[in-house]
Formats: C-alpha cells, sequence, structure tokens
C-alpha cells in the first residue's frame, strides 16, 4: 500500500467514525465516559459454620441475613434501571479466617419472581413445591415448580486450601511446605466474571447471597463486588433480555447432596415465545467425591440435549492445577519417587531418582481445581422455535453417594434470549 492509498483509508475511517457518532446524537467529547455503579453486598464478611452464634433457620443483623449456621449469607441490594446498554461483571475476594480445606462456593441471586425461596423455607413459612418421585426421586428445589425458581449462579469458585490465613511464612514449617517453584504463598484468591447476561435478574430490588460448604466454626472471609457499566452512547440502547432459570443442584439449603445422575437424567421443560432471538443456554457443571476414584478426580462425560438433540457433549476436566499451587499453603503434600533429567555441578546432563513433593491441590480435577472459578459453558441455540421445549441433563458413568463416598455433580443451568 502506497502513501496516498494508506491516507486514504485512514481519512475513511475517520469519516466513518464521525458519521456513527453523528448517528448516535454523540458529541466528540472528553466528558462522555461510561457511567459505574458499584455495589459490594459483602466486605469481608465471613461465612462460616458457627452453630453457637447462628442458628440453623434465620439470623438476622448488620443488614445480613444468613442461613444454615452461618454457610449462606444474604443481603438485599437496589440496582438501578439503566437506559443504555450495561456490561455487569462479579469479582469475588476470598480468604481463609482458618479453614485449611478446598470447598465449593457460589454467589447466587435469588430471583424476584420466586415467590418460594430458601429465606422462606428456612423461616418456616413455606416449603419447596413437591416433585415427581419418579423423575427427581427427593431432590426438591432444583428445578422450577409452582411459585418456586431455583437461584441463579452469578459465579461458581472452589475455595483454595487455607489461602491467606496460612500463606503466612513466619515458621519453619510454612516455610518447608512452600515448593521451589513460587515465590510465597498467595494472600487471598480473586476471581472476575462477567455476568451481563444475568442484568435482568439483578435489576431493581432483590436477595444476592453467598455459600460456601464449610463446616468449620473459622470458614472463610468474602468480599463481593458488582460492578455495572453504562454506555456513553444514546443509541446503544439496553437491550430486552430474558433469563429463565432451569436447574441448580447446589445444595444450598434444606436440600440433599445431589447424586441424582447416577441413577437417571433430569429434564426440565422450558417455553421459548414467538419474539425471542439470539437464544442461548448457560451450562455450569463440576463433579465431586473426594475419595480414590470419586467423581471428582475421574473423567465423566456430560451430555446436554434439547428436545432429544445434543447441544453440549464433553467432559469437563482441568487438567492444569498444580498451576494454582501459590493459593493452596495447607494442602496435603505426599513424596513421590521418579527419574529426574537435570544438569550436574559440573556442567553436565546426568539422571538420578528423587523424591519429589506432590500437593493434592495440583490433581487433575472434574472441571475445577481448588482455587479456580467455573466459567459457564455456553452454547448458542440456533433455529429453536416457539413453543414447549424440554431441556435433558445425563452424567452417565456418575456415581451414588455412599456413606462417606459423597459423589454427587453440582450443575446449574439457564436459557437467555433477546426480546
Amino acid at each position: 500500500m502506497n502513501k496516498n492509498s494508506f491516507l486514504s483509508c485512514g481519512n475513511a475511517f475517520i469519516a466513518m467514525l464521525f458519521l456513527v457518532l453523528a448517528v448516535c446524537g454523540q458529541k466528540l467529547s472528553a466528558s462522555n465516559h461510561n457511567t459505574e455503579f458499584v455495589i459490594k453486598p459483602f466486605n469481608e464478611t465471613s461465612v462460616c459454620f458457627n452453630s453457637n452464634d447462628y442458628p440453623d433457620k434465620v439470623w438476622e443483623g448488620d443488614g445480613l441475613i444468613r442461613l444454615d449456621h452461618g454457610r449462606i449469607v444474604i443481603k438485599k441490594i437496589r440496582v438501578p434501571k439503566f437506559k443504555q446498554n450495561v456490561v455487569v461483571s462479579a469479582k469475588v475476594k476470598l480468604t481463609s479466617n482458618g479453614d485449611r480445606w478446598d470447598k465449593s462456593g457460589s454467589c447466587f441471586v435469588i430471583p424476584a419472581s420466586s415467590v418460594i425461596n430458601m429465606i422462606e423455607v428456612a423461616a418456616g413459612r413455606a416449603k419447596y413445591p413437591a416433585v415427581d418421585s419418579t423423575k427427581l426421586e427427593h431432590f426438591q428445589g432444583i428445578v422450577p415448580g409452582d411459585s418456586f425458581s431455583p437461584n441463579v449462579e452469578l459465579m461458581r469458585f472452589m475455595t483454595p486450601f487455607g489461602v491467606g490465613y496460612f500463606s503466612k511464612m513466619d515458621s519453619v514449617t510454612a516455610e518447608r511446605r512452600k515448593p521451589v517453584y513460587i515465590d510465597e504463598f498467595a494472600p487471598y484468591a480473586e476471581w472476575e466474571q462477567n455476568i451481563t447476561d444475568l442484568y435482568p435478574l439483578l435489576e431493581g430490588e432483590v436477595y444476592v447471597g453467598a455459600f460456601i460448604d464449610t463446616w468449620t466454626k473459622e470458614g472463610y472471609k468474602l468480599s463481593l463486588e458488582l460492578d455495572f457499566k453504562e454506555s456513553a452512547l444514546k443509541c446503544d440502547k439496553l437491550p430486552k433480555r430474558k433469563v429463565v432459570p432451569l436447574v441448580n443442584t447446589v445444595y444450598y439449603y434444606g436440600q440433599s447432596i445431589p447424586d441424582l445422575f447416577a441413577r437417571k437424567s433430569l429434564s426440565v421443560p422450558f417455553t421459548l415465545p414467538k419474539n425471542a432471538k439470539n437464544v442461548r443456554l448457560n451450562y455450569i457443571t463440576t463433579g465431586h467425591g473426594g475419595h480414590d476414584g470419586g467423581d471428582e478426580f475421574v473423567k465423566k462425560e456430560n451430555i446436554v440435549s434439547i428436545d432429544g438433540h445434543e447441544v453440549i457433549r464433553f467432559i469437563p476436566w482441568r487438567n492444569d492445577c498444580a498451576s494454582f499451587r501459590r493459593f493452596n499453603p495447607s494442602t496435603g503434600v505426599w513424596l513421590q519417587k521418579r527419574t529426574a533429567s537435570y544438569i550436574s555441578e559440573e556442567g553436565k546432563r546426568a539422571e538420578k531418582e528423587i523424591e519429589e513433593p506432590i500437593a493434592s491441590s495440583d490433581l487433575s480435577r472434574s472441571n475445577w481445581c481448588p482455587g479456580s472459578v467455573v466459567a459457564p459453558y455456553s452454547v448458542l441455540l440456533e433455529n429453536l422455535s416457539p413453543g414447549d421445549h424440554s431441556l435433558n441433563i445425563a452424567i452417565p458413568k456418575a456415581q451414588a453417594s455412599e456413606g462417606d463416598k459423597m459423589n454427587h455433580w453440582l450443575v446449574s443451568a439457564y436459557i437467555v434470549w433477546d426480546e
């Protein structure tokens, strides 16, 4: 491209830019910035199991609602109704307050349309809708029912082993636990995720919450920040969007360990209106069962279908867990013998048998690592016609929960479309 051609292209681009701004009714001015609105429902809030201070039912104080002895913390928030398009993100910051284990965690929103919710159930004012035992066995509160919608996850995360509390290198024991390939243990874990699709569920006045499957009095300290960035362009109107919760097997309150998939698939009906477009399914899944050979450590295929047609078939798996080692100071560590190649003191290549430390947090797992966020698997549902449909989720080789072998799958899914 010669100089004149390059200048011509540049001028064309500038002209197009001014045309776009003119159409939007904007002026090229330094004052045109996106509007940002930030809510911080939780700030180093304790999430723990403390039966002395928090009852099994509902505890209220400091502007918070706590359920299940403190393992669930909930707060009512108010989000303005934006006129322009908005980008929404969720940020979670976590430190251990003395709990040394890895645990599943979930930040969620309770749909405002759900008359029945976990707060009402815990207070004894409502019950989860009865279910068809031939389809759902005894698992209540995991699919929509009369006056009930399951919680929608803003973020699924997994706590690392003891981040923060056990990270301080102030003892010989702690120093000896640190592998040579990290400088220091991290002081906290932090995750950020785009949740723009879920803005319709956050608009107005709603309850948001956090759950960690901890069984210690010390538990964790958790902060949650919700960030809303509204477009400065007047032509960038907020799309009309609909979110329909379909399933959530996370056992927040009054629910059993969800090993349903060991025996059958799960089907959920939903209806798509005539004006729906850009229809997409968001699917979150993690396998659990920490014993040797449990669903946490064995690859299991997930199959998701709509009206009998597969839309997702994959093995949810993470094999990069060793990269999270600096977030896991209190993980169990074993020594494993192997033959290592190395450069000797003489500068020559050599081999010898060594004992090398391997941490529990290093092991590959079913779509998660200790210290990781779990991103939704999103699929565009093209050519899905208006009318009644059925979502089916199958994990054919899932194992049952028996005794201390607590195999289960935490699965949640919701449908989103634009109107």
